[in-house]
């Protein structure tokens, strides 16, 4: 099964900062779209935010605009989520993920955790 591998969760404190990575050595980013969604115990999961490598075309969910940024490194063929200022309300489990269009291929990551203390 091919997987992604994410890395960079972790505990800090509110208003502090975490790099989510995702990457994948089976095949490469360009033509797909590389996103993250987030759950919370007792929660649905939501979708956190995006990029469509074809277009460079990026997303957020409106309660991290301004303070997560997703980018691309192609070289590294990695995904990478900057996540700061952050509050206890993003505390979740993080999932990377990599689909094509119509979400006619895709592939996962395993969960990363990220805990945000008041």
């Amino acid at each position: 099964d091919v997987q992604l591998q994410a890395s960079g969760g972790g505990l800090v404190q509110a208003g502090g900062s975490l790099r989510l990575s995702c990457t994948t050595s089976a095949f490469t980013f360009n033509d797909y779209v590389v996103g993250w969604f987030r759950q919370a115990p007792g929660e649905e999961r939501e979708g956190v935010s995006y990029i469509d490598n074809r277009d460079g075309a990026t997303w957020y969910v409106d309660s991290v605009k301004g303070r997560f940024t997703i980018s691309m490194n192609n070289a590294k063929n990695t995904v990478y989520l900057q996540m700061n200022s952050l509050e206890p309300e993003d505390t979740a489990v993080y999932s990377c993920y990599a689909t094509t269009l119509g979400w006619k291929n895709t592939y996962w990551g395993q969960g990363t955790q990220v805990t945000v203390s008041s």
